[in-house]
């Protein structure tokens, strides 16, 4: 009897072979292999699932079976088994493809100056916002040639006309935007050398961010703080890219109301006052945080950056909004220049913005400035390259 009941279910097995896939012939043999033997055996599972320990005897060849299946999953046959386990094995296909993808969705502002973004795709729609010059956001919906965006806290349709996508936007992207640095805990240390031993030349604060230069990939990481290349340790530090968002309707006729109202109060308290002492305190500020060890060329190649995108149609109205637009001038975002505002301002500094504000440019109508080495091309004026 255990002869014939093995020949049976072993014919059985072959017939299954016959059928199943290559996915599957791993299970069926195993099977048969099982049918063979009169000990107690340990069967490794296809497709990854683990092995277990069991116990099979020619006098119930049925439990063999029962066996094999209970150890890949309960209640299934070869054929569903095969199905999980070719299913299985085409996951990290699909994962991979979503890593390939996961900045398919971003999109730039494709303009010199400034863009409309609406409610509705359409252009008689009421505008929700603006997308200026380098502005970028991520895609929520496309259809008949409009695309519906997020871009900070606005959301709304934009003509594809005036975007770019895919390797267009990440090269844009990549070009415009910034990496920050920012502390996991309440402070990170900043020091003058990659060292744990060098000395300590300030700290960011639980809220605070400053730009990142590169990682030097030894535990150490390069930012420009003050207008200074330091270094903080990587294991104590979040890095986030970001690009300049757009903006809402209602924020920008918040901003320039109250841009009105501080030029009012100004002209008050002061009386007879020029009208641009106040942004030309504020625009020196910002250049001694950013080019205060520079010469005083280099000082007003800042100033005229600031200048040159007042001007342009594609930022922000004011100076104001120009320096603290969103992922540019990280003096803004950390506290720093508003305590440089509050405080002295070096005289060349102050001629710097002055000059500026009157029109010379020594980088005539650059857009953008970083520390050298953090962009191709471009004029060099001491430790900065302008386009």
């Amino acid at each position: 009897m255990k002869s014939d009941r093995s020949h049976n279910f072993i014919h059985s097995a072959v017939r299954k072979i016959v059928l199943v896939s290559a996915a599957q012939l791993t299970v069926a043999a195993l099977v048969y292999c099982l049918a063979a033997r009169s000990f107690t055996g340990v069967a490794e599972a296809a497709s990854g699932v683990s092995a277990r320990t069991y116990s099979v005897s020619y006098s119930n060849i049925p439990g063999v079976y029962a066996g094999v299946g209970s150890i890949l999953d309960p209640g299934r046959d070869l054929y569903d088994i095969a199905a999980m386990a070719e299913k299985k094995a085409a996951k990290p296909a699909v994962e991979d493809e979503k890593k390939n993808s996961r900045t398919a969705d971003l999109v730039m502002a494709n303009v010199n100056t400034a863009m409309n973004v609406r409610v509705d795709p359409d252009e008689n729609a009421d505008k929700a916002g603006v997308l200026y010059k380098d502005c970028g956001g991520r895609i929520l919906e496309r259809k008949d040639g409009w695309t519906k965006l997020v871009s900070g806290d606005l959301t709304g349709w934009a003509k594809d006309d005036y975007l770019l996508f895919g390797e267009d936007a990440e090269e844009l992207a990549g070009e415009v935007g910034v990496k920050l640095v920012s502390s996991k805990d309440r402070a990170l240390a900043l020091r003058i050398e990659p060292d744990d031993d060098s000395e300590l030349f300030g700290v960011i604060t639980e809220s605070g961010e400053v730009d990142m230069l590169s990682d030097l990939e030894n535990g150490w990481i390069s930012v420009v703080y003050n207008d200074t290349t330091c270094y903080v340790k990587s294991d104590y530090v979040e890095i986030d890219f970001r690009i300049d968002e757009g903006e809402t309707m209602e924020v920008i006729k918040a901003r320039e109301e109250a841009e009105k109202e501080r030029q009012r109060q100004i002209l008050l308290a002061q009386g007879i006052l020029p009208r641009d002492s106040d942004e030309t305190r504020l625009l020196a500020a910002l250049i001694q945080c950013e080019a205060g060890n520079q010469p005083y060329e280099g000082k007003v190649a800042v100033g005229a950056v600031v200048m040159n995108r007042l001007h342009s149609g594609a930022y922000a109205s004011t100076m104001y909004g120009v320096i603290y637009a969103s992922g540019q001038f990280s003096p803004a975002r950390n506290g720093l220049l508003a305590r440089r505002f509050n405080s002295k301002i070096m005289d060349s500094c102050m001629q710097a913005a002055q000059a500026a504000m009157a029109g010379e440019s020594p980088v005539g109508g650059a857009l953008h400035f970083r520390r050298v080495g953090g962009h191709d091309g471009g004029q060099v004026i001491g430790d900065h390259v302008f386009w």
